[in-house]
Parts: structure tokens; C-alpha cells; sequence
């Protein structure tokens, strides 16, 4: 055992529920953990450190029959429970995430590298956010009724759509986990769900979490593999009929080509190459606090980070200088210090990615102001994936670097000199997800938000969430909504019944 393997068995000690990170992580099929049927298993790296510390089931078809087979044969009486006691349950779950708080924050920022402090703040409250939320949402949902005068009345029921698969990312693992499988459970529905193999271990605990909550076995399964062993034959089976996914927009494209001849309900929240447009008449400290958060949160891993950052051509210079002081500053460091502001980013493979766009933005003729480059932060976590906050001027709106999406800390800037220039950079990008405005104008900011193409669009602040509002995006960035009723009427089918009177 190393030195550093000791901190997961320190778990127990601050978890009342006893949640230990395991050295082989088990499926949750049918109401009990399993191992992978076919025997082969992932190895699980804490990227912040490069040790691998534990395993992960490479599950494939196999695991996914077994668990659609589970969902199936509890639909019934998932179906027919009366929504006061799904939401009894659901909301049980979400008490035994809030008070397994540090355990669950510990295994994320372990899985993820992301700062221990931000796991807390805002990953694992968000979590039971989203089960209460939905648990309570589902005993307030209503349906609409239409009186034909004295001929008929129609009313519509609204029905689970059955078994449901929700495919999750790695950058916000259990806060986007259940995200999906609490609106699909609280619906009725049963789930046969996949997190990312790259980040599992939260997904894992919550497999205890349900079992001690007691939700029914084979309402939640929870299976463990790769995209395309795993996830793909999630999105293949016949017996699932609809999909839930958030991840990139080339994995997207390959679910909806196979889904949709298969005429299966889908929401694919998908990526983002989001503008962040700044006014000379700003707010200029609460921009610059923002922007910051804005461009590097999570290592710039979250599909709303402003990556490109749209500045009025009279701040310009101004906002440089400060901007790139203040980027300088944010140094990553171990996520487990308290202090370190940035942590690493969440794989290797997704760590060469990051810098393979750097270098390309130096070939397309791009400045590097801040950063670009790996950073050794030393200590227990030297042979880390660790890569400086960096800023870019000097290229074009068309460039591949101001046109993909790099998902990483790495922010683009340009300036603009009218409101119709700045929405046409805006504009510019394949992906339409989300945008910022900062200005103090309120016709402007209404005029630009009109005109701006993407679903989501944020005034003087950014991130600032209501999970009753839709959440997706405009061209490339998916197909449908997520969150409050949106998210109740994707996981339901609607069936209208007219009577003559």
C-alpha cells in the first residue's frame, strides 16, 4: 500500500454511512453490486498524482442485458408507485449525499483533480439538489385539460416512457450524473445509467447510497465500462427507449444515428465555444471576479466556460493588462490544499488534447499572454496533470482555435468595435450553448440576449443556476432541453383522452 493509498482508507472515519473507495469498483445491477460478467476491468487514475488506486468494470453487452432485464421487470411497480413515495425515497437519497458530503467530495476530487474545496462548494451539494428537486418537482406536476363546450372534454396523462439510459460526462461527475437519473426516476421510469469511466467512483458510492435509502432493486442500475463497449450498447438496445447524454458533439452525432431510426426519445447536451461579450459600461470589478471564474473553473472543464472572451475595442487595453495579471496569479496546485485555486485537468489523454491545441493556436499564429504551458507542482502530486491557466490573442473568429472546442483552461481574446460586430463574432462558432453579457444598458442587454444564438444566455453574472429554467443549446451544442418540467416531460410520454359527454 503507498503513502498515498492511506487517505482512502481514512474515509470511513468522517463518513456516518462508512463509504470506502474500493480497490475493484462493482456494477449496481438488480439491487446488488456485482462484479463485470465478462471478468475484465479499467484501471482508475487519480490524475492529480498518476497513481492508479483502484479499478473499474469494463463492462460490455453482457452487463447491459442483465440490467435492462432488471429495469424491465421493475417497471411495473416503479410505474404505478404513487408519487408521494418516490419522492419519500428520492429525497432520502439526497439526505444520505448531503451527509456523506466529505466522503463523496474526497472520491471526486480524487477521481477528477479538481480543488477538494470546489468538490464541497459545489459538486456534491449539487448532487442532492437535484434529487430533492425532482423528488419534490414530480408531486407538483400537472397536466393540461381542453372542454370541447357541451361535445367532449380531453385531458392528457402523462406516462413514463419505461426503461431509460442516461449517459454522463466526466468534468462534473455525480453533480451531472444525477442530473439526469433524478427527473427519470422521479417520472416513473427505471434507468440503466453509465457514468464515465474516466471518473466512476462517485457514481459507485451512490450505488450504496441507494441501496441504504431503499430504493426497490432494478429501478436503478448503474453499469461501469467505455463508450464504446458500454455505452454503446446502452444506445443500441432495444429495450431502452430513450436516451439522456451529455459529452461531445462527435459522440452525440454517433448516438443520434443510431437512436433515432430506432425512433427512441433523445436528449444530447453536447458541447460549447461560448462568447463572453464585455461592454465598455460594465460593472468593471464584478466582470473581472466573473470572467476569471468564467474562463478557468474546473480547469475550464464545464461546457458554460466563456472561452472566448469578446471585449468592446476602449477597454480593450485595459482589460488585458489586468486579465492576464490576474490569470498569472492562479497557479494549480495539489487539490487537496485548500489554498490552490486550480487543480489538474482529468486524464491523460484529455491532457495532451489541451496542450495539442495550444501549440495549435501558436501555428495559426496565436499570442500566448498567460500560461500555455504544463506546470510540475511538486510534492505527491509531480508526476501530475497540471497545466497553467493560459490566455491567447491575435487570432481570427474562423481559426480552429476560436472554432473547436478545447475544454480546457485555455481562453481566446478579441476585441470589437460595435454591438453588430460583437455579435457576429459571437455568432461565429458552430456551437450555440450558452453566452454572457456585461452591461449596464437595459435595452442593450435585452437587444444582444435576443440576438445571441444560444440557449443559454447570462446578464452580469455568470453560472448562476434555477433548476425550474431549460437548460441546452442551439446548433451544434444538442438536441432538446434538460431541468425542471422540461426535463419531467422528456422522461414521460403523453397520451390525451377525449370523452364525449
Amino acid at each position: 500500500m503507498t503513502t498515498f493509498s492511506l487517505i482512502y482508507f481514512i474515509i470511513p472515519y468522517f463518513c456516518p454511512m462508512n463509504l470506502i473507495a474500493p480497490s475493484h469498483i462493482a456494477n449496481y445491477i438488480g439491487g446488488s453490486l456485482q462484479a463485470p460478467l465478462n471478468g475484465k476491468y479499467m484501471p482508475n487514475t487519480n490524475p492529480a498524482t498518476g497513481e492508479v488506486y483502484s479499478h473499474t468494470p469494463d463492462s460490455d453487452i453482457q452487463d447491459v442485458e442483465e440490467a435492462t432485464g432488471a429495469a424491465t421487470a421493475a417497471f411495473a411497480a416503479w410505474s404505478t408507485t404513487p408519487a408521494e413515495e418516490r419522492f419519500r425515497i428520492l429525497n432520502r437519497i439526497a439526505e444520505l449525499i448531503d451527509q456523506n458530503l466529505v466522503a463523496l467530495a474526497l472520491a471526486e476530487t480524487n477521481d477528477n483533480g479538481k480543488p477538494l474545496w470546489l468538490s464541497k462548494r459545489v459538486d456534491i451539494p449539487r448532487a442532492s439538489s437535484n434529487f430533492r428537486f425532482f423528488a419534490t418537482g414530480i408531486m407538483h406536476m400537472s397536466t393540461d385539460s381542453h372542454n370541447m363546450e357541451d361535445k367532449a372534454i380531453n385531458y392528457t396523462l402523462r406516462q413514463p416512457v419505461g426503461v431509460v439510459g442516461c449517459i454522463s460526462p466526466w468534468n462534473l461527475p455525480l453533480y451531472l450524473f444525477t442530473w439526469k437519473i433524478a427527473p427519470a426516476l422521479a417520472a416513473g421510469n427505471c434507468v440503466v445509467a453509465k457514468p464515465s469511466e474516466v471518473t466512476p467512483m462517485t457514481a459507485y458510492l451512490l450505488s450504496i447510497i441507494c441501496i441504504e435509502a431503499g430504493l426497490p432493486a432494478g429501478v436503478l442500475n448503474i453499469i461501469h465500462g467505455s463508450g464504446p463497449d458500454c455505452g454503446s450498447a446502452i444506445v443500441a438496445h432495444p429495450g431502452i427507449k430513450a436516451i439522456s447524454f451529455t459529452g461531445s458533439t462527435r459522440a452525440g452525432r454517433q448516438i443520434a444515428a443510431v437512436a433515432a431510426p430506432m425512433f427512441k426519445k433523445i436528449s444530447l447536451e453536447l458541447g460549447g465555444k461560448n462568447p463572453n461579450i464585455i461592454f465598455a459600461d460594465c460593472d468593471w470589478d464584478k466582470m473581472m471576479r466573473t470572467t476569471l471564474q468564467s474562463s478557468f473553473s474546473n480547469q475550464g472543464q464545464i461546457c458554460l466556460c466563456g472561452s472566448r472572451i469578446l471585449v468592446e475595442e476602449s477597454i480593450y487595453e485595459k482589460f488585458k493588462a489586468e486579465f492576464v495579471a490576474r490569470t498569472k496569479k492562479l497557479l494549480p496546485g495539489d487539490p487537496l490544499d485548500e489554498n490552490s485555486k486550480q487543480g489538474s485537468v482529468v486524464s491523460k489523454l484529455h491532457y495532451d488534447k489541451v496542450l495539442s491545441c495550444i501549440e495549435l493556436a501558436k501555428q495559426e499564429g496565436g499570442i500566448i499572454l498567460a500560461g500555455g504551458n504544463a506546470i510540475d507542482v511538486g510534492g505527491r502530486c509531480t508526476d501530475g496533470l497540471f497545466i497553467e491557466p493560459t490566455i491567447i490573442e491575435g487570432l481570427g473568429a474562423n481559426c480552429r482555435t476560436n472554432m473547436e472546442e478545447i475544454f480546457g483552461p485555455v481562453v481566446t481574446i478579441q476585441s470589437f468595435k460595435t454591438e453588430d460586430e460583437a455579435l457576429q463574432l459571437a455568432n461565429t462558432s458552430d456551437y450555440g450553448l450558452s453566452a454572457t453579457i456585461w452591461t449596464q444598458d437595459v435595452s442593450r442587454a435585452n437587444r444582444v440576449a435576443m440576438k445571441v444564438n444560444s440557449g443559454i444566455i447570462w446578464v452580469n453574472c455568470w453560472l448562476l443556476r434555477d433548476l425550474r429554467t431549460p437548460f441546452g443549446g442551439f446548433k451544434n451544442s444538442g438536441v432538446g432541453r434538460e431541468g425542471g418540467w422540461e426535463a419531467l416531460r422528456f422522461f414521460t410520454e403523453p397520451k390525451n383522452v377525449c370523452i364525449e359527454l
